[in-house]
């Protein structure tokens, strides 16, 4: 498809292309606030193979706060550890400030389908077999070229849809990132493993967990009725789409024991490589980019399917904001600029695992040093907040160059709250989508700034006890945007109309523009 679209009619306010976490987190998060929005996925049905297997306390906390977490933690073990770059010190998650402290064990397959009766319950449409085959847009409206497979008959058939939005979560060879020409530099992969869903035909024959030689490494992982068995490749493949066999896969877990194990009946048998790449830009005119589209990394850590739904919690109430015509456009910028920065750092992190995994005899003083280095148990707190996402922290404003507001840009911690006389919590007053104004006391200075916001603003106040000092030491009020980040902190010195600056740039202009009169109160 060449050229730009004439039509300015458009089907839908946002289509979605993919079906995976990501495309449904974010068909959900629209659909809520009442965006016409549809899911294009290529494939007719949900593949059976897992992918990945786990959900860390930064993705518990989104769930949370829209209320349907309990539907995932019911679906699998709550493992209260994880690793960095398998050093023999496992990071607790126990004292992270969390009310989940504990990375769940559910298959990728389990998670889809519950973000996926999640989406269709508020609203959002999935068109299965219904591939991105092209792209073109103009300044009103993106028209998409459909590629439909021959079976797909859950809707009907149509050779394009125009849509006002596009987001491309189809993936690490993302068709919509190629058509509308973005950049994906970063590096191609030089080594590659093994993945093999199998079983043991001797079940004592090998043991769970890494497998360490110096001739490289075999990790096991137990699932029901099979294990997940990884292990590199002997040599690069002349085409990394060469089915894997499972000879191959024998030889390669063979070649670092120095023994043969048996591993028959496969379920699943991929390879992955060591690739690194980050889109240039997340965002080009009426098209976004979110997950495996934007970024590709070594999947130490288990974290894309976790970025993902970072990507996908930052930008669906921006975007939706913008459809409603509740902000500018200009607000969309803010997506590129605080998810790519995460996933420059999702990078350094999972690159710099991997390296260390190596076996090779180069690395082994900067392994040593970081051993020693985990000792610490600060240390191993700051690995365990980077890999469990609970680091992330967004440049909101100006303010965060103040270094006595340590909780400007990060997730706010769930804590008690009372709405209108009403015993609530921060993740509650979440649920709706809406951003909250946290006080201490109620304040009239604040009358003006929030009254005229209150379609899109819950206001709640902190009960007397402990929680206060959790993160409002030494401050009066907080705005939370609603994606539970913190976007303001205001104390007895900070005027009102700062707070009026950050809702504005966060929540859109007061409605029909009209500004409420100026006050010279102060908060307290």
């Amino acid at each position: 498809m060449s050229g730009a679209t004439q039509q300015s009619h458009a089907d839908v306010d946002v289509a979605i292309a993919g079906a995976g976490p990501t495309g449904l987190l974010l068909a959900a998060e629209l659909a809520m606030r009442g965006v016409r929005v549809v899911v294009l996925e290529r494939n007719t049905e949900r593949p059976a193979f897992v992918r990945a297997f786990n959900l860390n306390a930064r993705s518990l906390e989104i769930l949370d706060r829209r209320g349907i977490v309990d539907r995932f933690l019911t679906e699998g073990p709550k493992v209260p550890f994880t690793h960095f770059a398998a050093l023999d010190t496992p990071l607790d998650l126990a004292g992270l400030d969390t009310d989940h402290p504990y990375v769940l064990g559910i298959p990728q397959t389990r998670t889809e389908a519950l973000l996926e009766a999640h989406a269709l319950e508020q609203g959002a449409e999935i068109w299965w077999g219904h591939g991105v085959a092209d792209v073109a847009q103009d300044e009103n409206v993106v028209t998409i070229a459909l590629d439909i497979a021959p079976d797909a008959s859950s809707v009907e058939e149509r050779p394009t849809l125009r849509a006002r939005w596009l987001v491309g979560c189809d993936g690490g060879r993302s068709t919509v990132r190629k058509r509308v020409g973005i950049d994906f530099p970063g590096t191609a992969a030089t080594r590659w493993a093994l993945l093999g869903d199998v079983e043991l035909a001797d079940p004592a024959s090998l043991s769970f967990g890494n497998h360490q030689t110096s001739r490289g490494s075999v990790f096991v992982i137990p699932r029901p009725g099979y294990v997940r068995v990884i292990v590199s490749e002997l040599a690069p493949p002349e085409d990394s789409d060469t089915p894997v066999t499972l000879d191959l896969l024998n030889d390669a877990v063979a070649h670092v024991l120095g023994r043969d194990v048996a591993l028959v009946r496969p379920r699943w048998l991929t390879r992955f490589g060591n690739a690194a790449r980050l889109a240039e830009r997340y965002r080009v005119g009426r098209v976004l980019l979110a997950g495996d589209a934007a970024h590709v990394h070594p999947p130490a850590g288990a974290q894309g399917l976790n970025v993902g739904l970072q990507d996908a919690f930052n930008l669906g109430w921006k975007l939706a904001a913008v459809v409603h015509g509740a902000a500018p456009d200009v607000l969309l910028d803010s997506y590129h600029d605080e998810r790519h920065a995460a996933g420059e750092r999702l990078l350094t992190q999972t690159c710099a695992q991997t390296e260390l995994g190596q076996t090779d005899d180069r690395l082994a003083p900067v392994r040593g040093l970081l051993r020693d280095l985990a000792r610490d148990a600060g240390v191993r707190r700051l690995l365990a907040e980077m890999v469990t996402g609970l680091d992330t922290r967004y440049a909101v404003s100006a303010q965060e160059e103040m270094a006595h507001q340590p909780m400007l840009g990060r997730l706010a911690p769930n804590i008690p709250l009372d709405v209108a006389g009403r015993r609530s919590s921060l993740a509650e007053c979440l649920r709706g989508g809406r951003a909250v104004l946290v006080t201490r006391v109620t304040h009239a200075g604040l009358a003006d700034v929030v009254m005229p916001l209150r379609d899109r603003l819950e206001v709640a106040t902190i009960p007397d006890g402990p929680a206060q000092a959790r993160w409002l030491d030494g401050v009066n009020a907080a705005l939370v945007r609603p994606d539970g980040h913190v976007a303001w902190l205001g104390s007895d010195d900070a005027d009102v109309e700062s707070l009026r600056t950050s809702a504005e740039r966060w929540l859109g202009a007061t409605p029909h523009g009209a500004k409420p009169p100026e006050r010279t109160s102060r908060i307290g």
